[in-house]
């Protein structure tokens, strides 16, 4: 239902930009543990959609990873290059060239770029484009309010669009629709904040989202009728409250036993073997102060998944490396507590 109310959304904002030279957005793309099928409700659910740009006609995009930047969320910037269009001016007269005319041909017979709008010296601003999808989600909202059961509220944020929904019955649904930009040989660029200290309103950090749907999905094609792998993070999530230890945590101890063992070990028959399999991992690598980024210099990721080549490339990344030895030692006592509910 979210993803069908953010498509609306986007299909009319998308009438709306036809005549202009801003971004395209494409249709929607649900990722985090509502959509990989683990997430386990309740008021507090928070949907986060995932919505690409496409760059308008005369326009390309390139993403340029900062040196030495660290996946798996290395941050970047896209740079907003102006391609030729002198072909199209004459065969359909439609729209001026941006590279060959003068900027005052264009100011006073052409609409502003995107360029104008929504960059900051050449690149590809994530505070401006956050502010442009608000109020454009905003114009699309009055299009398309009577055909929907809810209401609509545009909360403040600076880097992404957050959208509350208040439906008939009185419930209340939050909904974070990330811009992104993607290229083939790179992954998925974001602008919303996924990592700590400042950023710059032109940086873009690389996001593991997708292809971490795309895992589960890969799985769930694998899986017995059934599997239980679901059910034991749902399970394992909703019972570890607050904790030194994160769902992220529990999230990437699954996906590393569901490429060790064969899908046949996942038959729902199995789910005490299964929680008790990933509290078993999870404590080992809290032992050792070692728990991998499956993602990351991980050569049993799928070949499906079409991980980028840095993500291939790379040295493995240790998620507990920074763990000082008290949180180390608080988070061995939590897990036990967890293995006993």
């Amino acid at each position: 239902a979210v993803r069908e109310l953010v498509d609306n959304l986007l299909h009319a904002c998308h009438m709306i930009s036809l005549a202009t030279f801003l971004p395209r957005l494409e249709p929607c793309i649900g990722v985090g543990s509502a959509f990989e099928g683990w997430g386990h409700g309740g008021e507090a659910t928070a949907y986060r959609v995932l919505v690409r740009l496409k760059p308008p006609p005369g326009h390309c995009f390139r993403l340029r990873p900062g040196p030495g930047a660290e996946l798996p969320a290395r941050p970047g910037h896209v740079r907003v290059k102006l391609q030729c269009m002198c072909r199209r001016e004459q065969l359909l007269g439609d729209v001026l060239c941006f590279r060959h005319r003068s900027s005052e041909q264009l100011r006073r017979h052409q609409r502003p770029g995107l360029l104008h709008i929504l960059c900051t010296d050449s690149y590809l601003d994530v505070e401006k484009t956050a502010r442009w999808l608000q109020l454009f989600v905003q114009h699309a909202w009055d299009v398309i309010a009577e055909q929907q059961n809810c209401q609509l509220a545009v909360l403040p944020s600076s880097r992404s669009c957050q959208l509350q929904l208040t439906y008939d019955s009185g419930r209340t649904v939050r909904v974070e629709m990330v811009p992104g930009v993607q290229q083939d040989e790179l992954g998925v660029f974001v602008g919303s904040r996924e990592a700590e200290g400042d950023l710059s309103s032109t940086t873009w950090l690389e996001s593991c989202a997708l292809h971490e749907l795309l895992f589960f999905r890969w799985v769930a094609r694998q899986a017995p009728q059934g599997s239980c792998h679901l059910t034991c993070l749902q399970l394992l999530t909703y019972l570890l409250g607050d904790s030194v230890l994160s769902p992220a945590h529990l999230k990437t101890a699954t996906m590393h036993l569901l490429t060790l063992l064969p899908p046949s070990e996942w038959c729902p028959q199995h789910l005490a073997k299964r929680l008790r399999d990933i509290l078993h991992y999870l404590h080992r690598c809290l032992e050792e102060r070692q728990l991998h980024h499956f993602l990351v210099g991980n050569a049993r990721v799928p070949g499906e998944l079409a991980l980028p080549a840095a993500f291939q490339a790379a040295r493995p990344l240790n998620l507990l490396q920074r763990l000082a030895r008290e949180p180390q030692a608080q988070a061995l006592r939590e897990l036990t507590q967890l293995r006993q509910r």
